[in-house]
């Protein structure tokens, strides 16, 4: 059992320091997906806080079947497919610019490479925005928060074969995009 795991048990059993780690651990995380994935800067923050309520409403009922990040990523998800099903939305270029400006750059980087790596960074983001729904929450899946195929189509509520091809297809777009 991972340590998330053990820390939302421990909150099941009212431990809430226990929650107050599991938030700070993935709160940032979490929150990017759903800005990345709705485009819309007020639905994600509505998503993340709906997400949250869910874990909260359900930590007596939590069964560490999966990566805590995978069940929570998957809470997150099916909101967002909610979401999508009542209205469907739609990122202007703004939206797109915004999205941009809120990934952090690594503190690491040295003056010189930051223009570089700011046009790298800005050619996935919009290639990432031009591949099909399934196929972006895929990729983000797999980029921003690290899942495996498996956890993907976990996450995605598809079978193995689909994510697997779901995200085939979407780094292959993204090559060739890249590429020009």
């Amino acid at each position: 059992m991972d340590d998330d795991a053990t820390l939302m048990l421990a909150y099941a059993r009212g431990e809430t320091a226990a929650f107050d780690v599991l938030y700070t651990r993935h709160r940032g995380a979490l929150y990017r997906f759903l800005l990345r994935t709705a485009r819309d800067p007020q639905l994600a923050e509505e998503l993340f806080q709906d997400t949250w309520s869910r874990v909260i409403a359900s930590r007596a009922r939590y069964v560490p079947q999966a990566k805590f990040t995978t069940w929570l990523l998957q809470i997150a998800h099916n909101l967002l497919i909610d979401s999508h099903r009542r209205k469907r939305p739609v990122a202007t270029g703004d939206e797109a610019e915004r999205v941009f400006e809120l990934t952090a750059s690594p503190e690491h980087e040295q003056p010189e490479h930051v223009l570089s790596e700011f046009e790298r960074r800005r050619r996935l983001q919009l290639a990432i925005e031009q591949l099909p729904d399934e196929q972006r929450t895929a990729v983000l899946l797999r980029l921003e928060n690290d899942l495996s195929v498996e956890e993907i189509a976990e996450v995605t509520g598809v079978g193995r074969e689909t994510a697997k091809s779901r995200l085939r297809y979407a780094m292959n777009r993204l090559r060739e995009q890249l590429a020009e």
